[in-house]
């Protein structure tokens, strides 16, 4: 008689494990599956990345230019880079162990940044934000809240914007626009 549970169907290696690919399709189907449940989009639909993301789930509803999209995913690489070099803990870390890896205590590179690198990276970071303070003093009379909060909201903490006003989305694609003219996309 065989003890334990059923074996899960796949390719396996000799020794009895599964392969590297059954493990990542057997991964990748409860997400789409999460997907499809979550958001009611199709199995096809659901293989979207940007749906992993708040920002992304915008673009993939129409709400964001493919532009604004990049402008957004630019900015989020941008402030992820600017907080590690400065030593800055991530707004909302995923993980104990992402916060280990990404801050650098676990698997850091051995030498430090370049200093040229730095001024370079703190240079784009400052021209950014200072974009996205002129959207806040152009639009301060403008009806939802200031650009600058829903771009820190939506990109850098992933916060779901779905159920926003519509003032809302505008004032996000007015700063995604800043950012557009920033990074030259």
């Amino acid at each position: 008689m065989v003890r334990g549970r059923k074996r899960k169907p796949g390719k396996r290696y000799p020794c009895g494990k599964r392969t590297k690919q059954e493990l990542e399709k057997d991964a990748m189907s409860t997400v789409i599956e999460a997907r499809r449940r979550q958001f009611g989009v199709t199995a096809k639909q659901a293989q979207d990345e940007r749906l992993g993301t708040a920002l992304g789930r915008l673009a993939f509803r129409g709400l964001l230019s493919e532009t604004q999209y990049q402008a957004g995913v630019a900015f989020a690489q941008l402030y992820h880079h600017h907080h590690v070099a400065m030593g800055l803990p991530s707004p909302s870390p995923r993980s104990v162990a992402g916060l280990l890896i990404n801050e650098g205590i676990i698997g850091s590179a051995p030498s430090e940044p370049v200093l040229e690198v730095i001024e370079k990276l703190k240079r784009r970071f400052r021209d950014a934000t200072d974009a996205l303070d002129a959207c806040d003093r152009e639009h301060r009379l403008s009806a939802g809240r200031r650009p600058t909060l829903l771009i820190y909201r939506v990109v850098c903490t992933d916060e779901d914007a779905m159920c926003w006003k519509e003032e809302d989305i505008g004032n996000i694609r007015v700063a995604l626009n800043a950012l557009v003219r920033v990074f030259r996309l």
